[in-house]
This record gives C-alpha cells, structure tokens and sequence, in this order.
C-alpha cells in the first residue's frame, strides 16, 4: 500500500512506526526540516518538507498514485484542506484526518463531510477518544487499561498484580483447572519492563503488569480472582479544563448523571467559560497542585482524580499531590512515553495515552482483512486486533489447537453466531467468526497475511 502521512509529530511517527516494516511504501510531509530528518533517518520511509495542503508538496510526495493519505498536523484547516486537495487533485481513494475543534464535529455540521462539500472519509477527533477513555478507566479503576471489544461483550484488562494476588505463581495452564468456567485468559504480561505472551507454563508474580482478555459477563469475575475491587468512585475532581477535561465533564454530566464532579481549570477566563457551558459540574479556578485548594475541594472525600492538563510532568506532579492528600484512585494524562514508567513510583494508579488512542483509532482504518478494531499497546509494543474471518483467510475450517499463529501471538475473545467465548482447542474457527488477536509488533505483518481477502475486495 502507497500511503502518505502529512505531519511528523508523535501520531505521525507513530503511525511511520507501525506501517514502515509492514512492506508499505510510505511518505512523510512536514514543514519542519528537522523533524523531517529525523524520522526518514530512523525510519524506513521517504520524506517531503513542505506544507501538506499545497498541491506541488503533494505531488512530490506522489500523491498521483497514493491508496491513502492520512493528515495528522497540527492544524485541522491544514488536515481538511489536504484531504480536499488529495480528493479533487489526485482522487486518492481514502483520506483520513485528524480534527480537534469541537465546533467542526458538531451534529448540525455533519454535512461538511459529504463527498460534494469536504471529502475527508475518517475523521479522528482526540479529544473525543480520549474523553471515552477516561470516562471507562473511571468506571473500572482498579485496571490501568481497559478496552472494549466483540460490540462491548468483550474486555481487554489491564491489571497490576499486588502481593495478595491468589493466582500468583501458578502456571497459566492450571487457571482453567482451578476456574472451568472462567471466560478469561492472560494474553500478555509486562515485567520488568518487557511485555511478552505469556505460555501455559508461565507464572505470574507480583508486580507484573497482565493484559486479560475476558468476556463482559465474567469482568466482576475476573477482577476478583486476579486480587481487584470494582467498586468505582462517584465523585471526581478533573484537573485541567481544556478540550478533553470539558468533553469528560459534559459527558459525565449526559451520561452519567450519578456522579458528582468538580474541575480546577488555572485560567480564570478559560474556568468561566467552561462554567457557563457545564450544569451541574462545580468549576474551581486555580492550580491543581494547590494544596489549598485541593482541600476546599475536599480531596479527601474524593474517589477519584483524573489530570488532563496538556502538561505531562503538571498531571503527574497533580496526581501525586492528590494521592499524599487521601484521594485512593488517580489517572494522569501522559502524552511522552517515556514517562510511563515514572507512574507506578510516584503511586499514580493509571495514565492515558492520546496518542496511543488516536494512532489505535487510524490503524483501524489501514489493516488488510475485513478489520474492524485496532488497539495499540504501549510504546506501538503490540496491538489487538478484531477481525471478522472471511471465506478467502486461512484460518476457516481450523480448530484453535490446529492454527499456527506467529509465536508472539495469541487468540483472546472469539465471537459465533453472535456468543462471544474465550475458546478452546476444540473451537473451529468459521467463515463469519469475528476474532481478536494479541500480537507483539513483529508478528502483525503475519497476522494480516492470515486475515487477508483477496485484493478485490477493496
């Protein structure tokens, strides 16, 4: 596949990332030279400095001939505008974009995107994915990551095992034994910094960092062998009232109206702003890391806090001035990385990644097969992927115990005929099984190979 990515930020290195060892042929624009360098430098991809919205760029990136191009840069005019000039210049076929002002995704405004008007295919608002993450890592505190899959009749957890784990130090394949009827199984495990899938001899041990797949009626379940409370609090402070901390609050305000939330937002023009759009939720202007104001907020009655300011080290530093002032649960929005691995000593209980969620949400739009969900893992470590069996792949007519998938993957939650189940080596895959796979990065390339329809499907 021919793709072009316009803006070498970290969603679109990221996306560099994953595709450049995939065998696709892939360009990258940006107006920074350096940033530019840098990635045709790491990376096996060629590069273009220039503003992605000039037709002359385009064409020098081979936009003549692209099956794809994807506009993450900073500006959304920039992204509509590429995707309008890819479309009326150069007919490539699939034009996503990434659009953050709230007022461009409004419901009235849904027709800018028709073909005739504004012809972007994908629109990926940040913001938004971000906010529905945030929302579902409130409702299940005690997993530092959780992702709905299989239409919500299947969860990937994400959880940290403590010293009074039951399950610790006993080998994977005897948690079938010891809970026959569990529909849950361990897909990966992070320990001492290394994410692997796990084998049936494998055990666990406290500190490790475990991703379960398991279907939605056995979560509770689930979370109680693995040694987790699922009790999730009902009043919550947001720090940090930009875009994602008011699409929370709004959505918590429609959606969930048994919660009761505050916001500290430091600007005092920006929390006046946000307090006339907001009903119920109190707004509080001032610093998140004021210990002043975070006791006339009462954070030791709080349940939980969730930092979404656009400064990482702010959110950290927030989260543990709430955590030593008596708040149990805290979430930090963590945009580098890199500083992932700071949380756990700093006793902050989990983080978010919008760029992890925004790069998960345009792979879903890229993967070969009859894909349907994409879901990245970490540092682009590995992804779960969902994908509907077609006649043309492999895998039909094959019992689990007969598939070879690639060593660093393994099947989670599978769906028949409308049951989703966690199978086992009995279970034979058919035409219409809907799967989902958890694979390291390497092995994607693989994965799809075995999903693949034919070419004319598309």
């Amino acid at each position: 596949m021919k793709l072009i990515i316009c803006g070498a930020g970290q969603v679109g290195w990221q996306i560099a990332k994953h595709l450049s060892s995939e065998n696709n042929d892939i360009t990258v624009i940006d107006k920074d030279p350096e940033l530019v360098r840098r990635l045709t430098n790491s990376l096996d991809v060629a590069g273009v400095t220039g503003l992605a919205s000039h037709p002359h760029i385009l064409e020098r990136a081979g936009a003549k001939d692209a099956d794809m191009i994807i506009a993450v840069t900073f500006s959304d005019e920039v992204n509509m505008v590429v995707c309008q000039v890819a479309h009326s210049v150069f007919s490539i076929p699939r034009k996503i974009a990434r659009v953050r002002e709230q007022s461009y995704l409004a419901v009235d405004y849904s027709d800018l995107y028709r073909a005739e008007h504004m012809p972007v295919d994908f629109i990926i608002s940040p913001e938004k994915e971000v906010a529905n993450v945030a929302i579902k890592r409130l409702q299940t505190p005690s997993a530092f990551e959780t992702k709905n899959f299989l239409d919500g009749s299947a969860q990937l957890l994400g959880l940290k095992l403590a010293d009074d784990c039951a399950v610790l130090e006993t080998p994977l394949r005897q948690l079938s034994e010891l809970f026959s009827t569990l529909e849950a199984i361990v897909v990966g495990v992070r320990r001492n910094r290394m994410l692997f899938v796990p084998k049936s001899n494998d055990q666990l041990f406290a500190g490790d960092e475990v991703y379960i797949f398991c279907t939605d009626e056995d979560v509770l379940r689930t979370f109680d062998i693995f040694g987790k409370t699922v009790t999730s609090g009902e009043r919550v402070i947001i720090i940090g009232g930009g875009n994602v901390g008011l699409e929370v609050a709004s959505q918590l305000e429609s959606k969930f109206s048994h919660f009761h939330v505050k916001i500290i937002e430091k600007n005092r023009e920006r929390a006046e702003k946000i307090a006339d759009k907001l009903e119920k939720t109190i707004v509080l202007n001032g610093d998140g890391l004021d210990l002043d104001l975070l006791e006339e907020a009462n954070i030791d009655k709080i349940d939980a806090v969730l930092a979404l300011t656009d400064d990482d080290k702010t959110n950290m530093l927030s989260c543990t001035r709430a955590k030593e002032s008596g708040c149990p649960i805290t979430i930090s929005l963590v945009n580098d990385p890199s500083l992932t691995s700071l949380l756990s000593p700093l006793g902050i209980d989990g983080f978010i990644s919008p760029r992890t969620t925004t790069v998960s949400s345009i792979l879903q739009h890229i993967r070969h097969g009859l894909v349907k969900l994409v879901y990245s893992i970490g540092d682009s470590e590995a992804e779960v992927i969902e994908a509907q069996i077609l006649g043309t792949s492999s895998l039909v007519g094959k019992s689990v115990r007969d598939i070879k998938l690639p060593k660093n993957s393994i099947l989670g939650a599978i769906r028949i005929d409308g049951t989703t189940s966690i199978p086992n080596g009995d279970t034979k895959l058919q035409e219409g099984t809907v799967v989902t796979i958890f694979a390291l990065s390497e092995d994607i390339p693989e994965i799809e190979s075995m999903l693949q329809v034919g070419i004319d499907f598309f």
